[in-house]
């Protein structure tokens, strides 16, 4: 079951679309962006507290990463166009680096806007500010916060994001951003069809600096551009690193890519350089998939714009949703299974790997466009696959079986839940807790930004 527990910026169809929403890897940092007119960046931290209840209660913002202690998210502090190096057009994705976060390494945030730029930004926080001083701003402010539109709590002034970095070469809109595992790599897809991966030497990451203040902030050293991919034939929509599992190149990771064009590309490092091993989504679906699983064989996986791609824990299977309405489960085969199973499938290279499409859900949104799909992390323990869609719902699904002829090793996905009307109008992106599998977050055109939670 999934249940709404909290809001943090409530439904306003006035005001700008909420994009994208970004955790950091401790899951104590909570991001979103807003598109126009009103484009931003609200950066949300969860607090726990331990205090009696009173008639304020209603008023916090609970979450459901420990239910014996109180928690609310309190608004950090909020990135805006107007702030000094920001963005000057509608700010479309949002990523927290995962680089560790301590008392040397603060947060990094990677923010990517329609103007072409990629944003690198270090929370910063006045020491010197004691407790009471901060419960002074607190007062301060509490008539404002009351009554904001958005029933949001008001920053402090001690807290606040700064550009340390600025990443250039898209021609045009950038539609998403991607981290590595390490954050030693960040990945960014636009309009202008291309990928720009590059390499990035921050705080808690290989090769970084030990702390953020080592860091060259004028010269934009903690930044060099590694590839400039190009091969789709559309704007490139979403991307994803995953795990190359020594079946291609001599990375230990690849990245998959999801265009207007229809198709998914798979791309893989030798030797320094990026180049594309595969392209999914031009051969047909499997005639011996199952009609439970696919809606019937033979036909193409995606016949309209592949909205996003995600990956699964482990980096086996990634999903993708397009805006045909279906979601796709897509396989790895290794080098020697793929001259087993499928010996006339072509490969760039006899020892790369097979990403092959095993399963397809072809009403996921009852024939509305899948917008986001996220899988639950390994943590959570169940398993379990969040998508996000033109129907304005949240669908919850669950693996019941693997079943099949050892050839389409076809899974059976059913839908488990569904939050109705979860938003007014698009969701466009939903996203697990990384550390608590009982909590995810969703944003929609509604301008909302909702905390949910999932009960088995």
């Amino acid at each position: 079951m999934i249940e709404a527990i909290s809001t943090l910026t409530t439904a306003n169809l006035t005001r700008s679309p909420a994009w994208q929403a970004s955790f950091s890897i401790d899951g104590k940092y909570l991001a979103v962006c807003f598109g126009n007119p009103d484009t931003h960046v609200k950066i949300w931290q969860c607090c726990k507290k331990q205090r009696k209840s009173s008639h304020h209660d209603a008023d916090t913002k609970p979450s459901a990463s420990n239910g014996t202690a109180e928690e609310e998210w309190k608004l950090l502090a909020t990135i805006r166009d107007d702030d000094a190096g920001g963005h000057t057009r509608s700010i479309r994705s949002v990523s927290f680096a995962p680089t560790s976060i301590s008392y040397d390494v603060v947060p990094i945030l990677a923010t990517a806007s329609f103007d072409g730029k990629v944003l690198i930004w270090e929370y910063c926080h006045d020491d010197d500010d004691d407790d009471e001083d901060d419960m002074m701003m607190q007062e301060k402010h509490h008539d404002n916060s009351s009554t904001n539109s958005n029933n949001e709590q008001s920053t402090t002034s001690s807290s606040y994001f700064e550009p340390i970095a600025q990443l250039e070469g898209h021609d045009n809109e950038i539609k998403d951003l991607a981290w590595n595992t390490t954050g030693s790599l960040l990945a960014s897809c636009g309009r202008d069809k291309t990928i720009w991966i590059w390499e990035c030497f921050l705080p808690g990451t290989i090769g970084g600096a030990d702390s953020s203040n080592n860091m060259n902030e004028d010269d934009g050293e903690a930044f060099e551009c590694l590839a400039v991919l190009q091969g789709h034939d559309g704007d490139v929509k979403s991307i994803a690193f995953g795990p190359s599992h020594n079946q291609w190149g001599e990375g230990e990771e690849i990245l998959v890519s999801a265009s207007y064009d229809n198709t998914i590309k798979v791309w893989a490092e030798e030797a320094g350089d990026w180049y594309c091993a595969m392209t999914l989504g031009e051969d047909s679906v499997p005639q011996s998939m199952p009609s439970s699983s696919s809606g019937g064989g033979g036909g193409v996986v995606h016949t309209s714009t592949v909205w996003s791609v995600g990956f699964a824990p482990g980096g086996v299977r990634f999903f993708s949703g397009s805006d045909d309405g279906a979601m796709a489960i897509w396989k790895l085969y290794t080098a020697t299974e793929r001259k087993k199973l499928f010996p006339t499938d072509q490969v760039v290279s006899s020892t790369d790997g097979l990403w092959k499409c095993v399963g397809r859900l072809p009403d996921a949104h009852s024939s509305y466009a899948v917008f986001s799909i996220d899988c639950a992390p390994t943590r959570a323990g169940h398993g379990r696959i969040a998508s996000a869609g033109g129907d304005n719902s949240i669908n919850i699904y669950r693996e019941e079986s693997s079943v099949g002829d050892g050839t389409s090793d076809a899974p059976k996905f059913s839908l488990e839940d569904v939050a109705v009307d979860a938003h007014d109008g698009d969701v466009n992106c939903i996203k697990w807790h990384p550390r608590d599998g009982r909590c995810l977050v969703s944003c929609g055109d509604d301008g909302a930004v909702k905390l949910w939670r999932y009960i088995r």
